[in-house]
Order: structure tokens, then sequence, then C-alpha cells
């Protein structure tokens, strides 16, 4: 269970809160109308949290997305990947560690691997710059991509930032042109490529790395242009109306879907993949794994057409 809860979980909060002062009293006194009690609780505290996530709002599944407690690309790659071996720096310029990759196994298959790394605590997000990538970061992801083509390596990619870091000493690297060669390099492979989105997959950063043959996305994580205060900011003048902004955007996993903008939604737990790292992790493996199943066999050429057919596809539906 989480320790941290968000704004709209304050009734959750609360329950969770006497339940655990009911436990303590259990545990140092044990009598059956305690036990009752709890149980009537706990029941209570399950169905409040399955009628709160069944029909979330957009401004509510961003809040999701950036849970803290949300697994981050190092809980996948240690649950799903085995010989995971990084690989830094991109010849360049140095290493960026807001992304993060290198070789791997994944279902008896090598691979290469990489993604956004948000990190878990204050000293963490600070070194990977909470997920929001420098030039270098890219330029490392380009290098990776051109060491899986050159060994005939399907590329999975994790997708949870922002956005690209949007700082001074970025620009001077060549933050614009790193993105674009970024983007470029996904859709020129002559390998598999699957994306999925774990938290935020925001603006250029994002599609940096999920220009892919397959995207995917847990079911309240989001994927959109620009973030909902940036959209606030630019299109009302106002980030206080980030709420609107989100409900106006498209943002979530079933309007991702419905636009043709991802190819699958993978199902959380019940409140959240950070109420149970485990089984969506899990659930996320079984998917990127059907996903690389569907692409083997293809050839280069195939590869590529279907990828550039994927992308030419979306909002034609709409136009028409």
């Amino acid at each position: 269970m989480t320790s941290t809860y968000l704004e709209f979980e304050k009734p959750i909060a609360e329950l969770q809160a006497k339940i655990a002062e009911l436990e303590a009293v259990d545990s140092a006194e044990d009598g059956p109308s305690i036990t009752e009690e709890l149980g009537k609780l706990r029941e209570k505290s399950e169905k409040q949290l399955k009628d709160l996530y069944k029909n979330l709002s957009p401004w509510r599944k961003t809040q999701v997305a950036r849970h803290p407690d949300r697994p981050h690309f190092h809980d996948y790659i240690e649950a799903l990947f085995e010989d995971y071996q990084e690989l830094a720096g991109d010849r360049v310029f140095g290493n960026d560690e807001a992304v993060l990759g290198g070789l791997a196994t994944f279902k008896g298959r090598s691979v290469v691997v990489m993604g956004h790394e948000k990190g878990h605590n204050t000293e963490s997000r600070i070194r990977h710059n909470f997920g929001m990538a420098h030039p270098e970061g890219y330029r490392k992801a380009v290098r990776l991509m051109d060491l899986a083509e050159r060994f005939s390596l399907p590329v999975i990619t994790f997708v949870d930032t922002a956005g690209a870091y949007p700082g001074k000493a970025g620009e001077e690297r060549g933050q614009a042109e790193a993105i674009a060669r970024s983007t470029q390099r996904c859709l020129t492979l002559s390998v598999p490529i699957i994306s999925l989105i774990i938290g935020e997959g925001g603006s250029g950063g994002a599609i940096a790395i999920a220009a892919a043959n397959q995207v995917l996305i847990m079911e309240h994580s989001i994927y959109s242009v620009i973030s909902p205060e940036g959209c606030a900011s630019i299109l009302y003048r106002d980030a206080e109306k980030a709420r609107d902004a989100a409900e106006a955007m498209k943002i979530t996993a079933k309007d991702l879907k419905t636009l043709g903008i991802i190819d699958e939604i993978i199902r959380e737990p019940v409140g959240g993949a950070h109420r149970d790292k485990a089984k969506a992790i899990q659930a996320a493996g079984k998917a990127i794994n059907k996903a690389l199943i569907g692409l083997e066999g293809l050839s280069a050429i195939e590869l590529k057409r279907q990828r550039r057919e994927r992308f030419y596809a979306i909002g034609r539906e709409g136009l028409s």
C-alpha cells in the first residue's frame, strides 16, 4: 500500500489511518469486536478505492501518472530483464543520467533497452534531473539504437518525462537537434522498436524515444505534446487552468487509443501501478512480449514501412 496519497485520495487516507489505529489496538488486545470492525473498514476502503478510480478525470489521471511511488525505469529493469549492462555516455559531451540504457536479456532475447529515469528520492531525483534529459541523453539514445541495428537487436524503450530539459545549458548544446536526431533514428531503425509510456510522456522529450512500431501505455499514464500547465500558460495565460487544459488535450490512455496515437492500454491494479508495482510491471512485460512476437519475421523494409504508415495514419480518421 502506498504511503503517499494524492489530494483526491484524502477519504482513502483517512480510512487507512483508522485501519492502522485499529490494527495497533488489535495486536495489543485481541477481541472479536475489533476484528469485525477492521473487516468492515477494509471492505469499505477497497470499495471506495474502486469507485474513486473507476472514472478518473484527465487531471486526476495526470496526478496519478506523476505519483512519486509509481514504478520507474529501474523497477522495470530489475523485474523484467536479466543481465542488464548499462552503457553510458554519448561519445560527444558526457553522460546524462536522465536517460539510461544498455544491453539486456528479455524473455530469452538479447535486446537494447533504454528509458527515462526520474528517481525515487531527493538525491536520486536531482541526479537524474527528474527525468528531463539534456542533449547528451538523446545522443546516447541514438548511440544505443545504432548498436541495436548493428547487432540486429530489438529495442525496448520506457517513457517517463515531463519533457526534455528546457534550460540554457541544453539549448547551448543543441537540444532541438538532438531530439530531432533521436526521433529520426527511431523511425529509420531496421529492427523492431517497442515503446511503453509508464508515467508521464511529455513533448519532444518523450517522442524522441517513442517513435516506435508499437506504442503501449499504462492505464493511468498520460502522453501529450506539452504538459497541462504549459498548455494553460500559453492558451489561457493562466497555469492555474491546467485542469481545463488536461480536459481539452485528450491526454489519457483511452483518448489516445481512440485517436490511434497508441496501440494498446495495459491495465493497472486498482488504485494505480504504485499500489501493486509487481503486478503492474508483470502486466507490462506480457504486453511487451506480445508486441515483440507480433513483429517477429518482418524484414527491415517491412518494419520501416509499418512504422511510417502507423504515424501517417494518426489524425486521418478525425479529418475525414
